[in-house]
């Protein structure tokens, strides 16, 4: 089989080796397409933290079950549609102890500190697998990472019934967001960003409000938007201190803003309007195992993709893809890699 090693920043190489039988409690998928994400591009730019080289990166997917090894209960019939879990966590930590997988203290996540799916055999802990309907296409598949992300994001605001909500960042997490609380019952749903093409494909993708934030404040946005109901509770999705900035300034009083974005440096917050208003600044870190069912269900009843896949490119073209992202940023959303079948 191929599989694509990222020896060092911008350089892929593509090794041919055996596919190895799935060991005990395992279960061997073969890949059938990968989408690339955005700490994926901070792989290839060398500019994510916590990445070690050579990498076999690839953590959002869609393949179909080829060989099931011992020990394994309860196993899909071969050739059924899955995509996984990619978080590997020790299971004795704090966190772990408390159920908070996400959160594990010496937590790896396979495309990153360990490999990933990057490779046309993949073999997995069969309790990591995550069973999709027979109808899905290999899109559907490959997003229920990101919806789940949005999921567990939304899940982290509480109820969302009647809200007006602002998602700051409008590229596909911000977008998954937003269709989600919409999903949620939020009263109205406002998005911003600076890309005109993104806040299109918010609006294809049923959001309320998209608003350019280079030409109309976020004061005057939520004020066009939300009337006197103004909003208390904002997604920021950007990892954008300006953006983090303009969220604490113009929400309401006791109000919460979820960080969901990754930021290059500390971000400097007036943490004085935060203590005086009673603002709650709250993270949001991956999933847990409900957050891919319910995105299996989104995905499979109400979340809108097809506006958000930009792109896809044959594996043996991975690096070219990244090009494709790196000259194309302000006018792409999701880039796909496909595997052959």
């Amino acid at each position: 089989m191929k599989q694509a090693v990222m020896e060092k920043p911008g350089n892929i190489r593509f090794d041919e080796v055996s596919a190895t039988p799935p060991g005990a409690g395992e279960v061997r998928i073969h890949v059938r397409q990968i989408g690339i994400c955005g700490s994926d591009i901070h792989v290839w730019h060398g500019s994510h933290p916590f990445t070690p080289y050579p990498v076999i990166q690839g953590h959002e997917f869609m393949g179909v079950v080829d060989a099931i090894g011992p020990g394994v209960e309860n196993a899909p019939p071969l050739g059924s549609k899955v995509t996984a879990q990619p978080q590997i966590v020790c299971g004795h930590c704090n966190p772990c102890k408390k159920g908070r997988f996400n959160i594990c203290e010496n937590l790896k996540v396979r495309g990153f500190q360990a490999d990933g799916c990057g490779r046309e055999y993949y073999n997995i802990p069969a309790e990591r697998l995550v069973l999709l309907p027979d109808d899905f296409s290999a899109d559907q598949g490959a997003f229920v990472e990101p919806v789940a992300v949005a999921v567990h994001s939304c899940n982290r605001a509480g109820d969302l019934s009647g809200r007006n909500v602002v998602v700051l960042g409008a590229g596909t997490i911000g977008n998954l967001i937003a269709q989600v609380a919409k999903v949620r019952g939020a009263a109205k749903v406002l998005i911003t960003d600076l890309s005109d093409f993104r806040l299109d494909v918010a609006r294809k993708c049923g959001v309320d409000v998209a608003v350019n934030t280079a030409r109309e404040s976020l004061e005057q946005a939520t004020t066009a938007a939300f009337g006197d109901g103004g909003f208390d509770l904002a997604f920021e999705a950007a990892g954008v201190e300006a953006s983090l900035g303009s969220a604490v300034k113009v929400i309401e009083k006791g109000g919460m803003i979820l960080i969901v974005g990754v930021y290059g440096k500390p971000p400097v917050v007036d943490m004085g309007v935060v203590g005086e208003h009673e603002i709650v600044l709250a993270g949001s870190m991956m999933y847990w195992r409900d957050d891919w069912v319910e995105a299996v269900s989104l995905l499979a009843s109400s979340i809108s993709i097809a506006p958000l896949v930009s792109r896809h490119f044959p594996f043996a073209e991975w690096t070219e893809a990244y090009r494709f992202i790196d000259s194309n940023g302000a006018s792409s959303m999701k880039v796909m890699v496909d595997l052959p079948a």
